[in-house]
């Protein structure tokens, strides 16, 4: 993306993109195939991660509401309790970053497997 002349910021949004639908496609497949391919457009960039599992691929989820903490502060993880700590849990934020960073994103699916693609 350097040599096509793209900015750092979008060269830094599309590393995190890329490590997040690849961590996924490890996650949710059980073959060891799979592939990236990052593609220039006069558009943009496009970054596509295919694999062989067909699993649905979960929409990004709301953040978990925050309103009842003070701003600035998080709470210590001995004053949560069961469902509360799940609500920090690093784990399931994936695609909120994809969310976040790319213009756009979806997914393909087909008898050969499954397609996500984010642009940029």
């Amino acid at each position: 993306m350097r040599a096509w002349g793209e900015p750092a910021e979008r060269i830094e949004a599309a590393a995190l993109i890329v490590t997040e639908l690849v961590t996924n496609a490890v996650r949710h497949t059980s073959t060891r195939r799979i592939r990236c391919r990052v593609l220039r457009s006069p558009g943009g960039v496009r970054i596509c991660v295919w694999n062989r599992g067909r699993a649905r691929i979960p929409s990004p989820a709301p953040p978990a509401d925050s309103a009842s903490l003070p701003v600035g502060e998080a709470p210590a993880a001995a004053d949560l309790e069961g469902d509360a700590l799940d609500h920090l849990a690093e784990d399931g934020r994936g695609l909120l970053l994809v969310d976040a960073l790319a213009a756009r994103w979806g997914t393909r699916a087909a008898l050969a497997g499954r397609l996500v693609w984010a642009d940029l």
